[in-house]
């Protein structure tokens, strides 16, 4: 008979993390874990910089390791930025930035235990979105017929800024208005649409170009590269000054929800097309439609009428 050997078996190894892990070790770990998960870029540099500043302000503080961090050093960031006028990033966003950083930590064993950050309230300031007439002089105001099919592509699909770049010559059918977004926020698919008016100045455009294959850069530098980010920054402000009155991508993409909604759009279409994946968001386009009409009946209403 064989002699059996019996092999103990080992319970599974546990990753643990050493509770000295600085700041700076920890976040990088936190980088490199939205990486994995396919992040955009853009959501990536949103990171670097909400929850960079956010570490750099608890190095300012003494802090040196993650598992230092108190429930009180959040809310003291939170209170040293809120006093200064923030032009770039809203406080909410950079609380969101710190607060999955903290849920990282926590999950990954550099907290000993769960700390909260309570996110401030949104803003519930009136956003500015564009008038039928408004957009006819943004249109006016291109000089290029890149520029004037950007502008078009924005008001008329709904695209994020990062998407309306990303998209190449293949990803648009012509034929129907079909517009491919691969991946869109979160790394979800979608298909957005164009008319008639838009495809038509997209492809005097495409006439323009060097090399318009279907892997090529649809929105395109002089050079024949990619537009990036930067490049819309130096285009915006140009079509803001001539335009007479402030014109961004977002300001775009809220003019046409508005637009779509007005025209009598239901919310799980316009959801659809923008990319939603929280009903919650589509339906703030509604409050501010309802505040539009609320204006326009004190503009308007009986108490105008009686004041007459």
């Amino acid at each position: 008979m064989r002699e059996r050997h019996f092999v103990p078996v080992l319970p599974p190894a546990t990753f643990c993390v050493p509770a000295s892990a600085d700041l700076r070790t920890s976040l990088q770990d936190f980088y490199l874990s939205r990486q994995a998960l396919r992040r955009s870029p853009a959501t990536l540099e949103h990171y670097r910089y909400t929850a960079g500043e956010f570490v750099s302000w608890l190095e300012s503080q003494g802090v040196l390791h993650p598992s230092e961090v108190r429930a009180a050093h959040p809310r003291a960031w939170l209170a040293s930025v809120s006093g200064r006028k923030v032009k770039d990033t809203p406080l909410h966003a950079k609380a969101r930035g710190a607060k999955t950083l903290l849920r990282f930590w926590y999950s990954e064993g550099y907290l000993p235990s769960p700390v909260d950050l309570q996110l401030p309230r949104l803003d519930q300031k009136k956003l500015p979105s564009l008038t039928v007439d408004e957009l006819q002089l943004v249109i006016k105001a291109c000089h290029s017929l890149r520029d004037r099919a950007l502008v078009l592509l924005l008001a008329d699909s709904g695209l994020r800024r990062g998407e309306a770049l990303a998209r190449n010559w293949g990803e648009v059918d012509f034929s129907t208005g079909a517009v491919f977004v691969r991946r869109g926020k979160g790394g979800k698919a979608r298909t957005a649409a164009i008319g008639a008016t838009t495809r038509r100045a997209i492809l005097s455009y495409r006439r323009s170009l060097a090399r318009a294959e279907a892997n090529s850069p649809m929105f395109q530098t002089r050079y024949g590269s990619r537009l990036r980010p930067g490049g819309l920054r130096s285009i915006f402000p140009r079509l803001s000054y001539r335009a007479g009155f402030l014109v961004t991508p977002h300001i775009l993409r809220r003019t046409f929800a508005l637009h779509l909604l007005r025209q009598g759009m239901d919310l799980i279409t316009l959801q659809r097309l923008m990319g939603h994946s929280d009903p919650a968001m589509t339906a703030r386009y509604v409050r501010l439609l309802i505040d539009d009409l609320l204006a326009e009946h004190a503009d308007h209403g009986l108490d105008a009428w009686l004041r007459s």
